[in-house]
């Protein structure tokens, strides 16, 4: 899949149209969630010691470096959506999360190296309807893995409140934060 990738990137430089984006994500992120959802790689967060590392890894900072809107652990990937602060970059989030959350489970597993596949995937949510269907997705991700109460840990914020602008505009950069980003963090390696 990484050559097929490779060579699709080659000849589909960026910026893309919403055709070859689309097609993109059908090919490559749909391949991966499907695989995935069917439980494939490695499933340490299915133990709970591994997966409250996680919870509590995206708990600490809340507020302070992004505001929480929901993720799920699931035993081979999390998916967040959340609003990040903007002195706050994605990749040096997405940094701090896995690096801390790598070195506990780790240690949790008796074991060295990697634990995380590099590549992540960001989507920016474009308004009001993105939003809601990206919360959907992440309610509905155990259900479409057929995962069991306890094979997973969701959490969503009490408010679900919508980042709307004074303006009343959705998604408009306010307060410090920037508009809500769903981020589905790639499965742990096997």
């Amino acid at each position: 899949m990484e050559s097929e990738r490779a060579t699709w990137l080659r000849l589909h430089p960026q910026p893309w149209s919403a055709e070859s984006e689309q097609e993109y994500h059908q090919r490559f992120t749909g391949a991966v969630e499907r695989w995935l959802d069917a439980g494939h790689g490695a499933c340490a967060l299915r133990r709970k010691d591994c997966g409250q590392v996680i919870a509590s890894a995206l708990q600490h900072f809340d507020r302070e470096r992004y505001a929480q809107i929901a993720w799920i652990i699931m035993p081979n990937h999390v998916h967040l959506l959340f609003v990040q602060r903007t002195e706050w970059p994605l990749e040096t989030l997405l940094h701090s999360w896995k690096r801390f959350t790598a070195r506990q489970i780790n240690q949790l597993l008796g074991r060295t190296g990697s634990l995380w596949q590099r590549d992540y995937f960001d989507r920016l949510v474009r308004d009001e309807k993105h939003f809601a269907n990206c919360v959907r997705y992440i309610r509905r991700n155990p259900e479409k893995a057929r995962l069991r109460d306890g094979e997973f840990t969701l959490y969503e914020a009490h408010s679900h409140a919508r980042p709307i602008s004074k303006e009343g505009r959705f998604g408009s950069a306010h307060g410090g934060f920037k508009p809500p980003l769903l981020v589905p963090i790639s499965a742990p390696r096997a």
